[in-house]
């Protein structure tokens, strides 16, 4: 017997739909609990796409790590972690996930990742949601996010068993803040800019001269007398560069005065696009130097890390499992974009025992070594107080007692 396929959507969420839609969740700034992301494709522009891929970027070179807790307890089995964390999903591996969560953070302000659990409510597969609209509901006492998806069909899912990452999470309850109205007079702007753009190139191509004819001429006269005056006159052929007068006609020079926007109003608009996304041109065309790249990371990449962190943490772990110190943390070494100046400094950290040689080494992306994992010092630094430790010679200190 062939077996069933099963759409995309039955794999994520099964067959089983909920007999009742409940009633509306009641927030308490607003009326209703619906949220509806903005249908202009903003990722059509070239510009929002440009300045939003670097942030997309970052996020998806995360590595995402379970931090042990000083516990006696078991997670069982403990191998389930790190196989969700190398790929949540079989269709994408953590990589395209992280990316993808991250467009939509950034594009809509709120990005949804649902969490399949097994028999035991251990976490086992993560789907982003690509949604056209989510609402909240109150079903049995508990809080419910009623997908709507652009086919028609719908999922009502616990909200506890989402990943929510916001952006600009301020008058809404639940809900990122939409970006429509302060996008909308930019990027109108920058359209129109392009449109004019567009169209001055177009009307080059227009009318620039006029015959008028001092005598009554038939049409097919008209059209040998204009295909003449375009050969001799307008042919970029004509190398000698000047040309003879035609009693019979007066020509008339059309001036098109095309409306074509400056290139410091142009300029001003994008970076009033690249400012609402937290980039800047060095940033977007990957010229950045150390400097910049840590501003970068400071401002907009760790955010979204602490927020990654926070939710993956409460759905892997049990409050009690939290206190005692388990913990999913997405980490990426800022570092690997210092100069190479920085980098060979830091091997002074190596022999202090802040960093270990493999850490080291990580940052100048060579492989590791045996033994590059345990922390090294060397011999000439100790605490005050206790110089024996570090090794110096006792000769040196028998001749001074000698004397």
């Amino acid at each position: 017997m062939q077996k069933q396929k099963r759409s995309l959507f039955e794999k994520i969420f099964g067959k089983k739909k909920d007999k009742t839609d409940g009633k509306p969740f009641q927030f308490i700034n607003t009326t209703s609990s619906a949220f509806y992301p903005w249908t202009n494709n903003l990722f059509d522009s070239d510009i929002v796409r440009s300045a939003i891929r670097p942030i997309a970027t970052a996020i998806g070179k995360l590595n995402a790590k379970h931090i042990r807790g000083s516990d006696n307890i078991k997670i069982n089995p403990i191998n389930w972690i790190a196989d969700i964390l190398r790929q949540p999903n079989p269709y994408m591996s953590m990589n395209d996930f992280l990316t993808k969560m991250a467009f939509h953070r950034e594009l809509t302000h709120n990005a949804f990742a649902y969490v399949v659990r097994d028999m035991q409510g251990n976490p086992f597969e993560i789907y982003p949601i690509p949604y056209s609209s989510v609402e909240l509901l109150e079903i049995s006492g508990d809080i419910y996010a009623k997908f709507r998806f652009w086919t028609g069909k719908y999922i009502n899912v616990l909200y506890s068993d989402l990943i929510h990452l916001r952006k600009d999470f301020n008058s809404n309850d639940f809900y990122g803040d939409l970006g429509i109205l302060v996008l909308k007079n930019p990027m109108e702007v920058i359209t129109t800019t392009d449109q004019g753009v567009v169209n001055a190139v177009k009307n080059s191509a227009v009318i620039k001269w006029i015959l008028k004819f001092k005598n009554v001429l038939k049409p097919e006269d008209k059209e040998l007398q204009l295909k003449e005056f375009t050969k001799n006159y307008l042919d970029i052929s004509n190398k000698g560069g000047a040309a003879a007068t035609d009693p019979r006609f007066d020509a008339e020079q059309v001036n098109n005065q095309n409306y074509v926007p400056n290139a410091l109003q142009m300029d001003k608009a994008v970076q009033r696009l690249y400012s609402y996304f937290g980039v800047n041109e060095s940033i977007v065309q990957n010229k950045y130097n150390e400097n910049e790249w840590l501003a970068f990371y400071e401002s907009r990449i760790e955010p979204i890390i602490i927020q990654l962190s926070n939710e993956f943490t409460r759905l892997f772990f049990t409050k009690k499992q939290i206190n005692l110190g388990n913990r999913i943390v997405f980490e990426s070494s800022n570092l690997a974009y210092a100069s190479m100046q920085t980098k060979l400094a830091l091997v002074q950290l190596v022999d202090r025992g802040a960093l270990t040689p493999n850490e080291w080494r990580e940052v100048l992306n060579l492989a590791p070594i045996e033994g590059g994992d345990k922390p090294i010092r060397r011999l000439d630094t100790a605490e005050i107080g206790k110089e024996k430790d570090t090794g110096e010679d006792e000769d040196v200190k028998s001749k001074g007692n000698n004397k």
